[in-house]
């Protein structure tokens, strides 16, 4: 009979852990689904910001809240939502950028072409790529890779090789140092006058660099890693130039159309290869205007316009193909007439006048936004206004 009690006794306290247990879980689930609910209203693209949240060890107190971000009121609202429900935990959600980082948490790209991938690894995914001169915020250091944000905010993964960490006071050096641009396609920067050198670089169009001297045709030039070289002065411009002058429709389809037959690539955003929202990117910001990184984030900005009648279209405008609104997969720029220019294969020519031998059943247009009337509205921005670029007021 003892035995019994005994048994009976252990099962009565199995049950009551196994209550405990479960209504420990399903409060767990509870705050889980919230923390998710807060986690899309602070970050609703994760391609421009990092918030990912997690409660850890469920059936023990305290709980561990876990994860990272780079958004520092996110997180103090998370800790606040997790005090007001009395709930004990320990704070182990990592703010970005990592201490680790000490005051280097800003870089300059040092290569005509940087790459940006979706993970720290050499095999993964071309995200996008950014230009020589590009300023960077360093988010964290894992062996030889950093975790960048754009000045479009967009988040990657860049070797370390092609990036020049620096501190504020180096960065604010950097704004208010003689930089030029380059205005061409392409070339190469010799470490001597007149093509004669080694090369030092080549360079493609948006690239910013230091001016050392100037010469009656040359500049001496010098890298963001410091290596000097000899290019061509009617290929460059002054960053005042190039930031201060007003952009111009006829400049833009001019850079665009200088890029036709130039091939397709996935995550390519300069000269040398674009994808579609790359190659849109590209050729804005060849008049100092930074637009949003992918497609579907472009389709999002800018005046809207009326395309049900084509004439409401003007040169410049971009296009946006899909199957919706909400599933933008392509873009172009309006040429006029029914033609735009687009990065598809190779840049090249279409219509979205059936009609037209140029065009393509498949592309559904779905979208068309107007870029000069919205200047420095949001994903609109001038390099001339952005803080990373320029010294401001």
């Amino acid at each position: 009979m003892k035995d019994f009690y005994k048994k009976a006794g252990f099962l009565f306290l199995l049950l009551c852990f196994g209550i405990i247990g479960f209504a420990q879980l399903a409060s767990y689930n509870t705050l889980t689904e919230e923390l998710q609910i807060l986690q899309k209203q602070w970050v609703p693209d994760k391609r421009v910001a990092i918030l990912t949240v997690e409660l850890k060890d469920t059936l023990h107190v305290p709980i561990i809240l876990s994860g990272e971000t780079d958004l520092p009121e996110a997180k103090k609202q998370i800790i606040q939502f997790l005090t007001d429900k009395k709930v004990t935990f320990i704070d182990s959600l990592r703010l970005l950028p990592e201490a680790l980082l000490g005051e280097k948490a800003w870089g300059l790209t040092t290569l005509s072409v940087s790459n940006l991938r979706t993970q720290p690894k050499d095999a993964s995914e071309l995200a996008s790529q950014v230009v020589m001169g590009t300023p960077l915020k360093i988010l964290e250091s894992i062996d030889k890779w950093y975790r960048v944000q754009t000045p479009e905010h967009y988040i990657g993964w860049m070797d370390t090789s092609g990036l020049k960490s620096c501190t504020d006071k180096e960065l604010n050096s950097w704004k208010k140092s003689d930089r030029y641009f380059f205005n061409g396609i392409s070339t190469i920067a010799y470490n001597k006058p007149h093509k004669k050198g080694e090369v030092v670089t080549d360079l493609v169009l948006g690239d910013l660099f230091e001016v050392v001297s100037t010469k009656k045709r040359e500049l001496k030039i010098k890298t963001p890693d410091g290596r000097t070289g000899y290019v061509r002065k009617r290929d460059c411009i002054s960053f005042d130039e190039w930031t201060h002058s007003q952009p111009k429709v006829e400049s833009i389809l001019s850079v665009a159309r200088q890029m036709m037959g130039s091939p397709y690539l996935w995550g390519g955003t300069s000269t040398k290869a674009t994808d579609c929202s790359g190659f849109v990117k590209m050729v804005y910001y060849s008049q100092g205007i930074i637009l949003a990184r992918d497609a579907s984030q472009q389709a999002r900005y800018g005046e809207p316009i009326d395309f049900s009648n084509r004439t409401n279209l003007q040169p410049g405008d971009l296009l946006f193909f899909g199957s919706s609104v909400k599933r933008i997969s392509h873009v172009g720029i309006y040429l006029g007439k029914g033609d735009f220019i687009h990065s598809s294969g190779r840049v090249h020519i279409s219509s979205i006048d059936p009609i037209d031998p140029k065009y393509n059943a498949y592309r559904n247009h779905v979208v068309a936004r107007r870029i000069l009337n919205t200047l420095n509205t949001e994903g609109i921005v001038r390099v001339k206004d952005h803080p990373w670029y320029t010294v401001q007021p």
